[in-house]
């Protein structure tokens, strides 16, 4: 009898175990922070968003490959991945199954209890539960696009299909807590505006705890047409990839050139207020204006000098991208776009994935609900009487205890003071190539103060002034 009572006790304390770690290890599900300027945990943790683009890890990766993939992103500090579910119409995983019966977004084409079987005929949803449970166990969050732009626009999903094919997808995936929906796809909102309306509203129906925003088209942002729709989460901006003389947009609303941080300044000051980000700037490698390859190519330089000036200028976070990755190039593969000659498996190392981390742990570093964009700390250029434009403008944020402000060509720059407490501020230099911080002395917090940046100026000698408290 006591033998059979400690067997009890035993498997007892296992299973109390094991549900105390499935509950230390589980993610949350994300939800926008109180101010509606951020996003955090349902346990309230500030949580930055630095995504990856993925697009066609679900298209193009083995099993074994999107371990790699995704072991490789979580090491370099990536929280998020954005990938399409639907690139095309018809679609097949890299196992050749398709993901839907005659090409009808309405009817996927599932079967049953293979999920985790050696069989190489790997059903195309059971492809992208595995692959979402894979992220889950790295603690990475999955942005999906249940249908890229291209495909609609072309007439191939009508508002009806739009509206099953987005229950499919609710009812399957509301209770993993790793997701998040981006409705769209490289798209403008009134290309099809049924059919994103009828995506975004069935999705909050049908699945009311997961976010939703919307991937708009080049050098546009959400909030063009959806800014006040009720599915709506958070704003997404494709800043996208031209250079300032190469903006073909100047017949829309806005045009901004390479001014990733006009588009959130923008959003940041509509109301109501919601949480933004540019979730496609330009990507490491691919060619200046994208479709000549002779062009110079995007560096690590550019992609920092993006994510600097929209997470300063109000963004919650920062989608990183680079030209081979995004498009998962493979030696299989007979030819590729945007001139990627790069495999993924070596591209994954380009540099500005790594320095891509600094940012986050630097945002992470100090008070993150208090933080706002701030342009009246910098003093105007002392010549012109105007602010700095391009490459030479000085981006600034605070908190309630301390200010930073970013420079990309290291240039010299004046803040005016007294916006934090203080007599004196301790002031630091922030290196956005290597992470490393280094003090350089305490400073009256009164009057203008002019600061001269390590180096010479020259574009990317990128530093971040920091002026904390004491």
């Amino acid at each position: 009898m006591m033998n059979k009572f400690l067997l009890v006790v035993f498997f007892g304390l296992c299973l109390t175990a094991c549900k105390v770690e499935k509950k230390k290890t589980g993610m949350q599900a994300l939800r926008v922070s109180e101010n509606k300027r951020f996003l955090m945990t349902a346990d309230g943790k500030p949580f930055f968003w630095l995504g990856d683009t993925g697009w066609l890890l679900l298209n193009k990766l083995d099993r074994k490959e999107a371990d790699q993939y995704l072991e490789d992103r979580r090491k370099k500090g990536f929280n998020v991945i954005q990938v399409m579910v639907l690139h095309t119409i018809p679609e097949k995983n890299i196992y050749g199954r398709l993901a839907l019966k005659g090409g009808d977004v309405s009817k996927p084409d599932t079967t049953k209890g293979n999920l985790y079987s050696d069989s190489v005929q790997y059903d195309y949803w059971d492809h992208l539960d595995y692959m979402v449970d894979l992220a889950e166990k790295k603690g990475i969050y999955m942005a999906l696009v249940p249908v890229w732009g291209s495909p609609v626009k072309s007439g191939k999903v009508s508002p009806q299909q739009a509206g099953a094919y987005a229950a499919f997808l609710a009812k399957r995936y509301r209770g993993k807590t790793n997701i998040i929906w981006m409705n769209g796809g490289d798209i403008k909102g009134s290309d099809s505006i049924k059919v994103w309306q009828n995506i975004g509203r069935t999705l909050r129906a049908n699945d009311p705890n997961h976010l939703i925003t919307f991937h708009p088209r080049g050098r546009s942002q959400s909030s063009f047409w959806f800014h006040s729709a009720p599915w709506l989460d958070f704003n997404m901006v494709q800043s996208g990839h031209q250079r300032y003389e190469q903006d073909t947009s100047k017949k829309e609303k806005l045009h901004y050139g390479e001014d990733n941080w006009k588009y959130i300044e923008a959003d940041y000051l509509l109301k109501p207020a919601r949480p933004s980000i540019d979730g496609e700037p330009s990507y490491e490698g691919i060619p200046q204006g994208l479709h000549d390859i002779k062009q110079p190519r995007w560096t690590a330089a550019d992609v920092r000098r993006y994510g600097y000036w929209s997470v300063f200028a109000g963004a919650f976070g920062y989608t990183y991208g680079q030209n081979s990755v995004m498009q998962m190039h493979r030696k299989e593969d007979k030819e590729s776009a945007y001139g990627s000659d790069e495999l993924w498996t070596s591209a994954i190392n380009a540099p500005g994935a790594s320095q891509m981390v600094y940012l986050k742990q630097l945002m992470l570093s100090r008070s993150f609900f208090d933080r706002v964009p701030d342009q009246s700390l910098v003093v105007l250029n002392e010549n012109e009487g105007a602010p700095a434009e391009k490459y030479d403008k000085i981006l600034a944020t605070r908190g309630k205890d301390y200010i930073m402000a970013y420079t990309y060509t290291g240039r010299d720059f004046s803040l005016n003071m007294g916006s934090i407490a203080g007599e004196k501020v301790k002031a630091s230099w922030f290196n956005p190539r290597t992470g490393k911080t280094t003090g350089f002395g305490e400073i009256l917090n009164s009057g203008t103060a002019k600061f001269n940046p390590p180096g010479d100026k020259k574009n990317g000698n990128d530093w971040v002034l920091i002026l904390d408290r004491i």
